[in-house]
């Protein structure tokens, strides 16, 4: 029976205590009190690595002129400054296959800019022979002018004249009929009557002579006013033409100037086409896919020849968020990175735990949708928080989560268990905006 004793205190440890319930306990108490430690509410995505500022991502170098290619100074990958050469074309169009065509541009710009100088020499002789021209109608005029009042005078004494011999001749003509009564009563001679009708016939004579005079001089003023009207039009007429003339010669100086201005440009255009045949990189960076091989090669004008990727860029990360996120996010919030190629270990809810993430800022949220029924954000590097890596190149995937709302863990479990969605999230800058409203 003391054996029996023995045995049955060794398997069944009746005089132990139990340690099990404590541990349960213990477990328990841990279990409760994590539902009440914070859970940071989030939002998993996918995006990639690209640049905030579109001169910064890669671009094709493009030819502006069509053309033939002649050689090649650089190759695939080489790392190329803003301003070097990285191809050089020749001319393929035949309006600019001349080897002297900027010489014989230059030739007709020079010879029409001659030709204007001639046509203003012309225009200024023009001019100069129009003022000679009013000088001498100006001359003419006053002679005229003096020869009219001249004729004015002598019409005055014409009359003067003509009214002294018409008061002779009445005088001469009484005297006669006296004498022809006298004569009649036989107390005169007939020679005294002859001498008195001689006397009579010689004022009648000088009376009609001062009447031809004094018409010859009205003719004469007549004429001489027709006279100084023929050469008022007549130097009017040359003064006209000559003017027509300048007219012309100023047609012809503005023509040349529009081509002269048409030929500039011309000049221009072919000498700024010459320095087109090489093909430059717009900016610092590294030379990607080459679209076109070989020599002699032809291209199109706007064509891609190759791609440059700058070696300078801000680096940024863009995201997709589906529709029924996009109210829980807003600029300015958190955004937690896991960079494709860089170890991590992430704890979601608790991002103060992780190790290997980044941490960036929301920038941009485009409005319209893009084309994977997604809305895209842009993300840029957090500068307070671990730099990113500097091994990053364009296109690397990225991992993101994005920090909303921090909450228990029990409510995370009761809202995931219902199904509602995270709370709305708004960051500090909203808040501390809506508060100084």
């Amino acid at each position: 029976m003391a054996f029996d004793s023995i045995s049955y205190k060794n398997i069944y440890n009746i005089d132990k205590t139990n340690k099990v319930s404590r541990v349960l306990l213990i477990l328990l108490a841990a279990l409760i009190a994590c539902l009440f430690l914070p859970w940071t509410q989030n939002i998993r995505t996918k995006g990639n690595v690209t640049t905030l500022r579109q001169e910064q991502r890669a671009q094709g170098v493009t030819t502006i002129i069509p053309g033939r290619i002649m050689k090649w100074y650089i190759k695939e990958g080489d790392i190329v400054q803003a301003g070097d050469t990285i191809a050089q074309l020749t001319e393929v169009k035949e309006d600019y296959l001349d080897p002297a065509l900027l010489v014989r541009t230059g030739e007709q710009l020079t010879a029409k800019e001659q030709s204007i100088t001639y046509y203003q020499e012309k225009t200024t002789a023009q001019q100069n022979q129009i003022t000679n021209l009013q000088s001498s109608l100006e001359i003419k005029t006053n002679q005229l002018k003096n020869k009219i009042q001249q004729q004015r005078v002598k019409i005055k004494s014409d009359s003067a004249n003509l009214i002294a011999a018409r008061n002779d001749y009445q005088i001469a003509n009484k005297q006669y009929a006296r004498q022809k009564e006298l004569y009649d009563q036989g107390l005169v001679s007939l020679t005294q009557l002859e001498q008195r009708n001689q006397s009579l016939q010689s004022f009648q004579a000088r009376m009609i002579a001062n009447e031809n005079n004094l018409t010859n001089s009205r003719q004469e003023l007549l004429i001489t006013n027709l006279e100084l009207g023929g050469a008022q039009q007549e130097y009017m007429e040359k003064m006209n033409k000559a003017q027509s003339e300048i007219m012309q010669s100023m047609t012809q100086i503005a023509s040349g100037q529009g081509d002269i201005s048409k030929l500039k440009n011309q000049y221009s255009n072919y000498k700024n086409r010459a320095q087109l045949y090489f093909i430059i990189a717009p900016q610092n960076g590294q030379i990607v896919q080459a679209k076109k091989s070989g020599i002699g090669e032809i291209i199109k004008d706007g064509e891609t020849i190759a791609e440059i990727v700058p070696t300078e860029m801000d680096y940024a990360v863009e995201l997709f968020i589906e529709p029924l996120d996009i109210p829980l996010v807003n600029i300015g919030q958190s955004i937690r990175f896991v960079f494709d190629g860089f170890p991590a270990i992430v704890f979601s809810g608790w991002p103060s735990a992780s190790y290997g993430t980044f941490g960036g800022k929301i920038v941009a949220i485009e409005n319209a949708v893009s084309p994977n029924g997604k809305y895209r954000i842009l993300v840029k590097e957090n500068k307070k928080d671990k730099p990113w890596p500097k091994q990053l190149r364009l296109g690397a995937g990225a991992q993101a989560i994005a920090l909303l709302k921090d909450v228990p863990v029990w409510y995370e479990l009761w809202r995931n268990i219902n199904g509602f969605p995270p709370d709305f999230y708004q960051s500090k800058n909203d808040v501390s905006k809506k508060k100084l409203k």
